[in-house]
């Protein structure tokens, strides 16, 4: 593909050409996060139907860290009434365009557990392995991101089964203090390539081509990223390489601002898609694993954050 797209650069703060801009925004942006980093999760009363408050204290943690952990009351096994709980929690907070994926059933929920079937055999996701460092949807093309999800927890994994969580806010804010042409690098529209793949239904998932780091049409910052070496092609110049480098050793060098989770029963993450990974678990493959955590994924924000 050519190399003559051009680019320019978003309005400020994200504007590398102005440093003032970047300064004020960076400095609220840590004093918020520090206040939000590691909160208790928020209880909520009913799952289905938030009250004022409590949305208004999601919202409010999503502001500041693009995450927020919330608990119900654990016990709850029925996955079909959960399925109907998780939709009218979503609809709360404003996200009404659920992802159509090929795992996903009528509500648009896609159950996250270990199994073999045809459709989900060889993508982590559904298996025991860890999974590195990403974004979800990295893969979609440029119309069909993924900007919000929400991941709830049916049954915990009895071994292992923790994630990881950073806003991208704060990968930037690393990067950008280390270097701006670094972040100038991974806004290119050019900088990643995810390659086609083979679905088991035959069809076929094009290519995604575009930017690490991105501007919505809301104007806020967000994120598109795979640690995964095999899925994953970067731009052919010494910069973007030396980015890439630089941002794998932001996320592996446990930075203060990353939130650890290991999800109980009836406890989930509303996130504005956060960077996240997840360790392996149930190693002991002659005993079943009955890890079961729901996702569901949207191409809009959560509403107000």
């Amino acid at each position: 593909m050519s190399d003559k797209t051009t680019y320019t650069q978003p309005v400020t703060p994200w504007s590398l050409n102005d440093d003032a801009a970047y300064l004020v925004w960076k400095q609220a942006k840590l004093e918020g996060y520090h206040q939000a980093l590691n909160t208790p999760p928020l209880p909520l009363k009913n799952l289905s139907s938030p009250t004022e408050s409590e949305r208004a204290e999601l919202v409010k943690r999503c502001q500041k860290t693009n995450l927020a952990v919330y608990e119900t009351i654990p016990g709850e096994n029925d996955a079909n009434h959960i399925r109907g709980q998780l939709r009218g929690f979503s609809d709360s907070l404003g996200l009404k365009i659920s992802e159509r994926h090929r795992s996903a059933g009528d509500l648009g929920i896609v159950a996250l557990r270990v199994t073999a079937s045809e459709k989900q055999r060889g993508y982590i996701p559904y298996s025991r392995k860890p999974m590195n460092w990403h974004t979800d949807g990295y893969y979609n093309a440029t119309d069909n991101r993924i900007q919000a999800m929400v991941l709830h927890c049916v049954t915990p994994a009895n071994d292992g089964g923790v994630n990881q969580f950073l806003d991208p806010e704060i990968a930037y804010i690393r990067l950008r203090d280390k270097n701006p042409d670094l972040i100038r690098a991974l806004m290119h529209p050019l900088a990643m390539e995810i390659p086609e793949n083979h679905e088991s239904d035959g069809s076929i998932r094009p290519a995604s081509i575009g930017p690490v780091f991105f501007i919505t049409d809301m104007g806020k910052l967000a994120m598109r990223y795979t640690a995964r070496t095999r899925s994953i092609s970067w731009r052919k110049d010494e910069l973007t390489q030396l980015a890439a480098t630089a941002l794998s050793e932001v996320l592996a060098n446990d930075d203060p601002m990353m939130q650890t989770v290991k999800l109980s029963s009836g406890q989930g993450i509303l996130c504005n898609n956060v960077l996240h990974n997840r360790t392996g678990f149930d190693p002991d493959i002659t005993q079943t694993s009955d890890r079961l955590i729901f996702r569901i994924r949207f191409h809009n924000r959560v509403k107000g954050s």
